[in-house]
């Protein structure tokens, strides 16, 4: 049950990456950082330092400047897609690194990142219609809900993860 659990979690921060392709594994490494998640020991260690922390954060800071410029290239322009399939498969595979569940929760986080950029296209394009054309308050809801969305998944994660450990230990 764990594993289908972090799967599922790996798809959702899979999406985040979708919406806002640096936010997901900004998210991570903050949440390795400050402990939430354990990756000490597993090959996204690295995610836990203070420099990828500082990274990460830096370039999703001027990824959600940036998408609010004009000339911003669409989410679905092959190069971008790529980056949000890749930061996805990333973000995804660390929450399964502690226990050892990498590729599937790398499948998993590429399949998000597929879903949400596709759908994050289209609910933004359908919103912007909606409200006449303001692309602006669409762009700021969809980046807090990747902010939030993205935080609340790695509480999950860490919550799920410590059941797992405390079940493991019984």
């Amino acid at each position: 049950m764990t594993h289908v659990l972090i799967v599922l979690l790996a798809l959702l921060i899979g999406v985040v990456a979708g919406l806002r392709s640096l936010t997901a594994p900004a998210v991570v490494a903050w949440a390795a950082f400050i402990g939430w998640v354990d990756l000490h020991g597993t090959w996204a260690g690295w995610m836990a330092s203070i420099i990828t922390v500082i990274i990460f954060t830096v370039l999703a800071v001027g990824e959600l400047i940036n998408d609010k410029l004009p000339k911003t290239p669409a989410r679905t322009a092959p190069p971008i897609f790529a980056a949000r399939i890749v930061t996805g498969g990333l973000a995804g595979a660390a929450l399964g690194a502690w226990p050892h569940w990498t590729f599937t929760a790398l499948g998993a986080g590429i399949i998000g990142a597929v879903l949400g950029t596709l759908g994050g296209y289209q609910a933004r394009k359908r919103l912007v219609a909606a409200t006449g054309g303001k692309d602006l308050p669409i762009a700021l809801l969809e980046d807090a809900v990747a902010i939030v969305g993205g935080f609340a998944i790695l509480a999950a994660t860490g919550h799920v993860l410590t059941e797992y450990l405390l079940t493991a230990v019984k």
